[in-house]
């Protein structure tokens, strides 16, 4: 096989610099902002972002920016004026998030991916999007042209793609065979896909899917206005090297590249098991590939746009299919599954994150009531359950009685359609944390995601909120504690920790490196939010010292760092220098050299 790596696996040029505005500012909409400010369109108005409302969703148009979504976001009711010309990124920068409700109007004319993938470990869904007025090649210098979805080689989340309608895109519509770097995986769910140069399903690991999906080609010229690229384009599957992909209820049909499905790449073998569903053309099997066709793929594929999957940009973004998919599925759940009798609904406020946790003596799953989402980043753990909401409810549903209830935020939490107190049930602070001394001098500092106190008195102790800092030597110190434990940092000696008496390791909380000099940007007193960035010469990580909050929105890419401080600080520990220090706005900036020794 002919090597086309479309765009090199090296992830080259996808999404590395964002665009800058006319103001100088870097057009990013952070979440933390949208928060913060009370409101998409202040946000959008700070970052140089027009932004405008609809009924049912609101409208963005594009003109170069990057839109971040950090760990645990939630990105929906979007729709992406493409019209206009300008190029626009959707940067997945972090796990555990969901986009849904996405519909992009208009041809593309960017030289960039639309979506790009960099995200650390936990689950990312996509979920009811649309792309289906393609892209140009037009006056592009990027590799092929745009495309539709990348996946960078060093992103470690498990992607989903549910009821997404990707056509008309040169440079691929999924190009995600980077899975076959590990330990990232992709299940693409009930998509459609048509005319999308290169690849529609592209992807390589053992643990990746394709499952209810229809692609084929009918153009020659794949891409709108791509004008004619054809001779390595078309392949409606291609499964790279890697492990062995599973392919379900899916139909492939080929176009004028004569293959439905390529297996290998560049030398390597791909592997892959099409067990049920139909094709029309033939399979490509490069040198060492296998594909095994089971009696069940006919050769009569259906090419119809599978239920569910949006048709156009405003269905998509006002979530009218997926509303239908989702009351189809309850409908069939109800008739065939009782439903638990009790709900929990948590229903947040664009004022700020509300965090909440709540235990059940019974079985507890996610739920749709009145209209909330579904997570992924929702924990759910024999009858407890982790959250976080903003401007959108969570519901569980649960049997049995509901045991403990801790929120910290001001969401409000409503159980079977009526208000409660949170200090009804259970204890505020319903974990233990305990650091026992090993008989030498031992410094810690423990993070948790809700509050944390001490159990008893002694005068080594600093608590700010959410983070204990105080040592240790032959007895034991004890909190009590809400959320859960993020960051265990022994900074000298040696201690045994454990959390409501199961011993854990600190190795698996946080970032350890511990660094001596501070940086503070404080917003607090500033009439409006700041944006910052800056670089070290040495190593670089969040920090709360100073009563500074820790938020995922704010980037550290390397040694590169970009946040925002509104009425609220930033810090962060660094070791060396800092370098190119740039501030947009009237935060106060504080750097302390060798603070632990002070």
């Amino acid at each position: 096989m002919a090597r086309d790596s479309s765009v090199a696996d090296d992830d080259r040029c996808v999404g590395e610099d964002a665009p800058t505005t006319d103001d100088g500012s870097d057009g990013l909409l952070h979440r933390r902002s949208y928060m913060k400010l009370a409101g998409a369109t202040t946000a959008a108005a700070t970052f140089g972002t027009s932004v405008s409302a609809a009924e049912d969703y609101e409208v963005i148009r594009a003109n170069g920016q990057t839109v971040r979504i950090g760990r645990g976001e939630t990105f929906e009711n979007k729709l992406i004026d493409l019209t206009t010309g300008n190029s626009f990124l959707l940067l997945v920068e972090g796990a555990n998030s969901v986009i849904r409700n996405i519909g992009f109007e208009g041809l593309y004319r960017g030289d960039q991916f639309l979506i790009s993938i960099q995200a650390d470990r936990g689950d990312v869904l996509f979920e009811n999007i649309y792309m289906g007025d393609g892209a140009t090649k037009e006056g592009a210098d990027f590799v092929h042209g745009p495309g539709a979805v990348f996946m960078h080689k060093e992103s470690q989340a498990n992607l989903t793609f549910r009821r997404c309608n990707v056509q008309g895109f040169p440079n691929n519509g999924f190009y995600c065979s980077n899975t076959a770097s590990g330990p990232s995986s992709v299940h693409f769910d009930t998509c459609f896909g048509k005319n999308n140069g290169v690849t529609t399903f592209r992807c390589a690991s053992g643990d990746d899917v394709i499952e209810n999906c229809v692609a084929y080609n009918d153009d020659t010229d794949y891409g709108r206005g791509y004008g004619g690229y054809t001779e390595t384009n078309g392949r409606p599957v291609w499964v790279w090297s890697g492990g062995d992909v599973t392919i379900r209820d899916s139909h492939f049909a080929d176009g004028p590249y004569p293959y439905a499905m390529v297996a290998g790449a560049n030398g390597s073998a791909g592997r892959a098991t099409f067990e049920s569903g139909g094709y029309r053309g033939t399979i490509q099997r490069a040198s060492g590939s296998t594909v095994t066709v089971a009696d069940a793929v006919s050769s009569d594929p259906d090419l119809s746009v599978p239920d569910g999957v949006p048709t156009s940009a405003e269905a998509a973004a006002s979530g009218d299919s997926s509303a239908a998919s989702i009351g189809k599925a309850n409908a069939e759940s109800a008739a065939g599954d009782e439903q638990l009798p009790h709900v929990v609904l948590v229903d947040g406020d664009a004022a700020d994150v509300t965090r909440y946790e709540f235990s059940v003596d019974g079985a507890v799953e996610a739920a749709n009531h009145e209209g909330a989402s579904i997570d992924v980043g929702d924990e759910i753990t024999d009858g407890q359950v982790h959250g976080i909401v903003a401007d959108w409810k969570d519901a569980f549903r649960f049997d049995g009685d509901l045991a403990e209830l801790t929120v910290d935020g001001p969401g409000r939490v409503l159980v079977d359609g009526e208000e409660v107190d949170p200090t009804d049930y259970g204890e505020e602070h319903p974990h233990v944390l305990e650091v026992a001394g090993r008989g030498v001098p031992t410094s810690f500092e423990i993070s948790v995601e809700g509050e944390i106190e001490l159990d008893g008195e002694d005068d080594v102790t600093t608590i700010t909120e959410s983070t204990v800092q105080s040592s240790v030597t032959d007895g034991t110190r004890t909190f009590r504690f809400s959320g859960a434990v993020t960051d265990v940092t022994i900074i000298n000696g040696g201690a045994d920790v454990s959390v409501d008496g199961e011993e854990i390791d600190p190795a698996d909380y946080g970032d350890h490196e511990l660094l001596p000099h501070a940086l503070v940007i404080d917003g607090t007193d500033a009439d409006e939010p700041s944006a910052y960035s800056f670089e070290t010469d040495g190593a670089v990580v969040k920090s709360t010292h100073s009563e500074a909050t820790i938020d995922e929105d704010d980037v550290i890419e390397d040694r590169a760092v970009r946040g925002v401080a509104g009425n609220w600080a930033d810090a962060y520990w660094f070791d060396g220098d800092i370098e190119d220090f740039t501030l947009r706005g009237h935060a106060t900036v504080d750097v302390q050299y060798n603070v632990r020794k002070q």
